[in-house]
């Protein structure tokens, strides 16, 4: 079998989806985008594509080195995601090939299904405890939210407590049991970040996720000293070396690497292997759609430490489509009780609209996020 051509859809809300072809005719999919750069991966994936037509599609050890290491320039988000996406697709291939879901080529499942979480609230959250309400109400045991909006190096402590009201409308609203999930979203720098932390713990978090930005990551020591709250990171770390020192220092709880950046399945099932040597949790990000969301479920079928599941199913950002929108199969993704079950169809255990998606590709998208100031008129982080 040889591979013998691809395609790229640019579909709304803000994905891109990749169909790799064989001269067999199988096809595999895989999502390669950053969110706000779809069209910079797409150029990317253009260019390695290059070195891949023609070539054995079940080679994909050799496919990922060969992408990753034969650019003398390699890793950072855009080359990662664009690497993530064909290696999604070569597994989506070799699954439907040997007519076995994905997680059986990766030795075997190791649980049914995993919890997931529903996203409540916005870029600037508000109303946060009737929306956490109704996500419980419909099954779900745990949500996630963002926690502030734009906050200074130093900032007033009015925003700090108007974050802390917000969580504490959350928690009123879901009562004891359900996990709370709140996202920093890399807004808040390290002397802000500490005093939130430690102003959070009454009200229980399940994680805070990126309290600081990645590439502040050293900053994680003095937080981890301020708080027992689960430190999360990991959405903007792209590969096992970038997180190599993260996990080597200790001071993380939860890792969260994107299967669309983090270098595909192949990628993140090592990085998940080397987070459980250090003993800790696995919870993928994923505000993505649905061929991200599936070969995710794949890794954590397989990765004892995998513990929640982002999903995008209503998340703020799906304006014109949502997760279930491409699929032809829904009920694959039917939640139960806040859990959801792993795929069971050969491959990544989706099928794609292709009609549908073609037909959505020619509207397309042009997605960028909000570009934020501070009150000075510098800019904030979004």
């Amino acid at each position: 079998m040889k591979i013998r051509s691809y395609e790229l859809f640019q579909v709304p809300p803000r994905w891109l989806f990749l169909k790799i072809e064989t001269d067999e005719g199988i096809a595999g999919w895989g999502e390669p985008v950053i969110e706000g750069r779809a069209h910079t991966v797409k150029a990317a994936v253009e260019e390695l594509m290059e070195n891949l037509i023609g070539k054995d599609p079940f080679r994909i050890e050799d496919h990922w080195n060969m992408l990753y290491r034969s650019g003398f320039y390699r890793g950072g988000p855009i080359l990662m995601s664009a690497l993530s996406g064909i290696d999604q697709a070569l597994w989506d291939i070799k699954g439907k090939y040997y007519n076995a879901p994905i997680y059986q080529l990766l030795g075997g499942a190791c649980r049914d299904s995993i919890k997931i979480y529903s996203w409540i609230g916005g870029d600037r959250p508000s109303d946060v405890g009737q929306a956490a309400k109704e996500a419980v109400d419909t099954g779900f045991q745990a949500i996630k939210m963002n926690g502030t909006e734009e906050v200074q190096y130093l900032d007033s402590y009015e925003k700090i407590d108007q974050t802390v009201e917000r969580v504490a409308s959350v928690r009123e609203a879901v009562g004891k049991g359900v996990g709370i999930g709140i996202d920093f979203h890399g807004r808040v720098h390290k002397p802000m970040a500490k005093v939130l932390a430690k102003e959070l713990e009454p009200y229980r978090p399940m994680f805070l996720e990126e309290p600081v930005l990645a590439e502040n990551n050293e900053g994680l020591r003095e937080i981890a000293q301020h708080t027992h709250i689960p430190i999360a990171t990991g959405e903007r770390m792209f590969s096992r070396w970038d997180f190599k020192n993260l996990l080597s220092d200790g001071y993380v709880d939860v890792i969260q690497p994107d299967i669309s950046h983090a270098g595909g399945i192949t990628e993140t099932k090592k990085i998940a292997s080397m987070a459980e040597a250090y003993d800790v949790a696995l919870a993928p990000h994923c505000p993505l759609g649905p061929i991200a969301l599936a070969s995710c479920l794949h890794v954590d079928a397989t990765s004892h430490n995998a513990t929640i599941q982002e999903q995008s199913l209503g998340i703020h950002y799906n304006k014109d489509n949502d997760l279930l929108d491409y699929i032809k199969d829904r009920s694959v993704f039917d939640y139960e009780n806040g859990f959801v079950k792993i795929p069971q169809g050969p491959g990544l255990g989706i099928e794609i609209d292709e009609e549908y998606v073609r037909e959505r590709a020619k509207e397309g998208h042009n997605w960028h996020n909000p570009i934020w100031r501070h009150d000075d008129n510098s800019i904030a982080e979004w």
